[in-house]
């Protein structure tokens, strides 16, 4: 039995699983299986009552669920250093950068259902301009604390929040997020091309 993930390729949050996976060696133990979450006849709720990718199937048929549980199962596989340090200050930084990476994916996916999904004349203006304005403080704090997430070996904080950059560039690249975020920015360049991220570029 191998491993089984519910997998959509523009997915952040199964980008996510991925370069995690990838981070620690084990994307060869992990069968892909494409799904459309958005297809009404998805087979995906019979492994995910909330119909979501990503989906772990793990090897002894568990089912898993939301990025930050499977990416801490998988990291449990593992005897090299961890992606989810174990305790202390370390841990803490991690899950806060998870944290703020995973509320920008979450905002943007709010807003992305509200261009895609509702005709324009249903869509709230006020529901874009608070999604907007989440991003914009979750990118400022981080821009504040460049410096740190610059520093020290590769975490799920790093992870998620490289995550949530590159979504921005995919589906709102208009807003260039770089010009007012330049130590962020500058990070971000040089962890986008870390081999797991390089792999996991959408259309990459």
């Amino acid at each position: 039995n191998v491993m089984k993930l519910r997998y959509s390729p523009t997915s952040p949050y199964v980008r996510k699983v991925m370069v995690a996976a990838i981070e620690i060696r084990l994307e060869g133990q992990i069968e892909i299986v494409p799904t459309d979450p958005w297809d009404p006849e998805t087979d995906l709720p019979d492994d995910n009552p909330l119909g979501k990718v990503p989906t772990l199937v793990t090897e002894d048929g568990m089912t898993l669920v939301d990025s930050s549980v499977i990416s801490e199962y998988l990291d449990s596989l593992h005897d090299g250093r961890p992606l989810f340090p174990p305790a202390g200050e370390a841990r803490w930084q991690a899950l806060r950068w998870q944290v703020l990476g995973d509320g920008i994916l979450d905002a943007c996916q709010l807003r992305r259902v509200e261009d895609k999904f509702r005709e324009k004349h249903m869509q709230s203006a006020d529901w874009i301009t608070r999604q907007k304005r989440t991003v914009e403080r979750a990118l400022a704090a981080l821009e504040r604390e460049a410096s740190a997430i610059g520093q020290g070996p590769v975490t799920i904080g790093h992870i998620s929040v490289g995550c949530a950059l590159g979504y921005l560039d995919l589906r709102f690249h208009q807003d260039d997020w770089r010009t007012t975020h330049p130590a962020l920015a500058a990070w971000y360049a040089d962890f986008a091309q870390r081999p797991s991220m390089a792999a996991t570029a959408p259309g990459g």
